[in-house]
């Protein structure tokens, strides 16, 4: 399940909604003046308090039988919430393009390029920021920097150019495309919608999957879901004997927004691995999932632990709270490289209730290694 993005951000001058990490609280008395501070930094007791309340919600296990029954009916459960909820939970999440300009259509022909380029061992560096250990300047890597750019050929076809990165010659959903994406757990649309709606580049190609049939019903459904542009699907990303509908290393793009929390831990490498086989050389791998000692995870009772840092919520929908390190860990396994690998320490503010919420985000930015020019 995914937690909503506050919509009261600050804008710069150009008019355009900031990336987090811009609005801070440096006086207390002004705390209820906004929906939402950045990078709240947590007092040593606040951060003692958060462990031991883990140490206490799982102390005791769910059952073992009552695990199974959720792994094995875990599609059920998903369903029973989509048909609950329908397409009214979410918030549409136009904040993707702020945080990940590679899915705004003016970063596309870039993003292909730079794919494309002949020159491409200077890759640069994101550098860390000092003063806040662990935030990346986001500036120095976006899609545009990937290498050096060089104009291709009038009339060369892409798909023809790219013929080493076993694309198939066969006909598949999107294959005259000339950028794909790919979300998996896309939900009722909140993601693809948006990039359908402001991505209008004809080359652009959206591929959307979830594990819950009910889910992509709704999406086939909505009256923005365009068949020439978008293809929606039924996929468990653990399923390791199904595949994609479209071949290894065909995908420019996939995005993983709170989704990978909602798997058994032991099973999320494997489906990393599997997703990582499926973007070209210099493809990007976006994540945005739930931190250790989100307050999501404080909030959880004894007896909702299904093992460490992993929960059953009531509804029988589990989700899974990530340090940068596992997160790191499982991308470079897949063959990733590191462009981004941040915490969001948000602090969320009811103002009619006068309540605080601090919440934990972690958002990611891998990318599977360039060729090089001798490869």
């Amino acid at each position: 399940m995914a937690a909503s993005c506050p919509e009261d951000w600050p804008a710069d001058p150009s008019g355009k909604r900031q990336k987090f990490g811009s609005r801070f609280l440096s006086d207390p008395a002004r705390i209820f003046h906004h929906n939402a501070w950045d990078n709240v930094e947590w007092s040593e007791e606040q951060a003692a308090a958060a462990e031991r309340k883990v140490c206490e919600n799982s102390a005791q296990r769910v059952p073992q039988e009552k695990q199974v029954d959720y792994e094995i009916n875990a599609h059920k459960y998903w369903n029973d919430f989509y048909k609950i909820h329908e397409n009214g939970f979410f918030k549409d999440r136009h904040w993707l393009f702020t945080e990940f300009p590679e899915l705004a259509p003016s970063q596309n022909q870039n993003h292909l390029k730079d794919l494309l380029s002949e020159n491409k061992s200077e890759i640069p560096e994101c550098r860390c920021n000092e003063d806040r250990p662990g935030l990346i300047e986001q500036h120095q890597c976006s899609s545009n920097s990937l290498g050096h750019k060089t104009q291709m050929p009038p009339g060369e076809n892409i798909t023809q150019k790219l013929g080493h990165l076993d694309i198939c010659a066969e006909e598949f959903p999107g294959s005259s495309a000339t950028y794909r994406i790919l979300e998996v757990g896309c939900g009722v649309g909140n993601t693809v919608f948006p990039i359908l709606q402001t991505n209008n580049d004809p080359g652009l190609f959206v591929y959307c999957c979830d594990f819950s049939s009910t889910a992509v019903e709704l999406v086939q459904t909505n009256s923005e879901y365009e068949p020439s542009r978008c293809f929606a699907f039924v996929h468990d990303l653990c399923d390791e004997d199904k595949n994609y509908p479209m071949p290894k290393g065909s995908l420019d793009i996939i995005i993983l927004i709170f989704v990978l929390s909602s798997i058994v831990p032991d099973k999320m490498q494997k489906a990393i691995d599997r997703l990582s086989s499926l973007l070209r050389p210099g493809g990007l791998m976006l994540l945005r999932d739930y931190g250790r000692y989100d307050m999501a995870q404080l909030r959880f009772k004894k007896g909702q632990c299904l093992s460490e840092n992993f929960y059953v919520r009531g509804d029988g929908t589990r989700v899974y709270f990530f340090t940068q390190e596992e997160l790191d860990t499982l991308f470079t396994t897949a063959g990733l490289e590191k462009i981004q690998n941040l915490v969001d320490h948000r602090l969320q503010v009811n103002r009619g209730k006068q309540l605080t919420m601090y919440r934990v985000w972690i958002q990611c930015k891998y990318r599977k290694p360039l060729l090089s020019s001798t490869s």
